[in-house]
């Protein structure tokens, strides 16, 4: 019974971390930028193409 305890413990500290840094990165700005993420690999492709003709 001693280790259910424990491991509640255990767990709810972990959580707690896993939500103080996921606060850090919300205020930190890494999830600011929604739109290039969906068109990165159309940037990517204008790249490749332009080192083809060099």
């Amino acid at each position: 019974m001693e280790v259910i305890f424990m491991l509640i413990g255990f767990s709810v500290l972990v959580a707690g971390g896993f939500l103080i840094a996921f606060t850090w990165a919300v205020k930190s700005g890494q999830f600011d930028d929604r739109s290039t993420p969906a068109i990165r690999m159309l940037f990517d492709e204008q790249k490749d193409e332009d080192m083809s003709k060099e």
